[in-house]
């Protein structure tokens, strides 16, 4: 069986007494029978019980390679709130697959009593719904417009930390929370990194419905924009996969066009700017210069990215992610 080890990438003789408990007791329960073959094969026994302890224990630091994108998720999701989240914290709640094991965690701390006067500010009214299943106690920013930190997921990420994120129609609620947050924090799996933002994932913008089609063209003729295709979001507003017929209406009563590009885009500052001063844009999926850290869940473990230390650079081919992205080489 072939295990890796989590971000603190721990060696075996730091994991402590429990793992060297685990890998020698049935080694020692046998070594009276005296034969050196059958020692052999009792500490064999031992290390195939120790890595089935770990693989069922997470506390221990490890995770299979064969560690599914949900399970990946999960890892992403609870390390953030365990590393940043603290008592009497205002915090934002993000809205996705990979913010959903965040929300999950804090409402886990709090009824453990971990984690106490925890003041939370959903970015949906799927977060809030599953916010307040869990009981976690909920503000808007009407009555707390500083928060400590944010959690929440990205479709995409460029090496410059830059940011997509809307796939789940959320990303107005979203911006304005994590914009009004000290400390934004991006968690993902290595599928979302891209050498540049565009082609991995279309760019959501939530518009007005009054004149939409007209506001899509005027998009598409954007000089940042150009060669992208404005495509109205259809079905539900949290899937950019069509899954219906009518315009997909987003929590505040708006539509979304999803900008879908086959080349890279050159600036994505500019497209942004370019967005924020058209007529009927009410908010666009680009995160630009907002993420404060970034942690990457793939199968070597979590890492962090940030703008303060980057880890990460343009390199000639392979790359530290495989095939998620060939160009990013850790330093």
């Amino acid at each position: 069986m072939n295990f890796v080890r989590r971000s603190m990438r721990l060696p075996f003789s730091r994991l402590g007494g429990r793992f060297r408990q685990l890998s020698s007791s049935p080694a020692s329960q046998l070594a009276s029978i005296g034969s050196r073959r059958i020692q052999g094969l009792a500490a064999a026994a031992g290390a195939c019980l120790t890595f089935a302890a770990v693989s069922q224990h997470p506390s221990l630091g490890f995770v299979s390679l064969q560690t599914s994108q949900d399970e990946l998720k999960k890892q992403v999701g609870y390390k953030a709130v365990d590393d940043y989240v603290r008592s009497g914290m205002v915090i934002g709640l993000g809205t996705g697959s990979t913010a959903y094991f965040a929300v999950e965690r804090v409402g886990q701390k709090l009824a453990s009593g971990e984690l106490k006067d925890i003041v939370a500010i959903p970015t949906s009214k799927r977060t809030q719904e599953q916010a307040e299943s869990l009981k976690i106690p909920l503000a808007t920013l009407a009555t707390h417009s500083k928060l400590d930190v944010s959690i929440d997921g990205a479709d995409a990420v460029d090496p410059f930390l830059n940011l997509v994120k809307g796939g789940g129609g959320a990303h107005f609620r979203e911006k304005i929370v994590e914009a009004s947050s000290k400390q934004f924090v991006v968690i993902v799996d290595d599928s979302k990194l891209c050498d540049s933002l565009g082609p991995s994932f279309p760019v959501p913008v939530e518009v007005v419905p009054f004149c939409h089609e007209h506001t899509a063209r005027v998009i598409e003729a954007l000089p940042s924009l150009a060669g992208c295709k404005a495509k109205l979001r259809l079905g539900s507003s949290s899937s950019n996969k069509p899954d219906g017929d009518k315009p997909a209406v987003t929590d505040n009563g708006n539509y979304i066009v999803d900008l879908h590009f086959t080349g890279p885009i050159k600036d994505a500052e500019v497209a942004a700017r370019e967005l924020d001063s058209t007529i009927g844009v009410v908010e666009h999926g680009f995160f630009t210069g907002m993420a404060t850290v970034v942690l990457i869940a793939g199968k070597d473990g979590i890492f962090v990215e940030s703008k303060a230390a980057p880890k990460y650079t343009k390199g000639k081919g392979g790359g530290f992610f495989g095939k998620s992205v060939k160009t990013w080489e850790l330093k």
